[in-house]
């Protein structure tokens, strides 16, 4: 199958003709960009954070942490 792609929608990131300037709606964007990165950093995001990697430790030791989990409960009966 071939495809026809217009001359002018190349994209380039080179500025050899041009000055290599940044246009304001670019910049504008890309402090709409910070803004919201910034707004999810908010008050819980260590919690979060926390919470992402101790699901990732679990989930990636699932039958050891299952394993001790009933073990941890066997002897917490046992001892009753």
């Amino acid at each position: 199958m071939k495809t026809d792609v217009a001359a002018d929608a190349r994209w380039s990131t080179a500025s050899i003709p041009f000055a290599a300037d940044s246009l304001p709606t670019e910049l504008s964007v890309l402090g709409e960009h910070l803004d919201h990165c910034r707004a999810l950093t908010g008050r819980l995001f260590a919690l979060r954070c926390w919470a992402d990697a101790a699901y990732r430790f679990v989930a990636s030791r699932f039958v050891t942490t299952a394993l001790l989990s009933a073990a941890l409960i066997a002897v917490s009966l046992s001892v009753v």
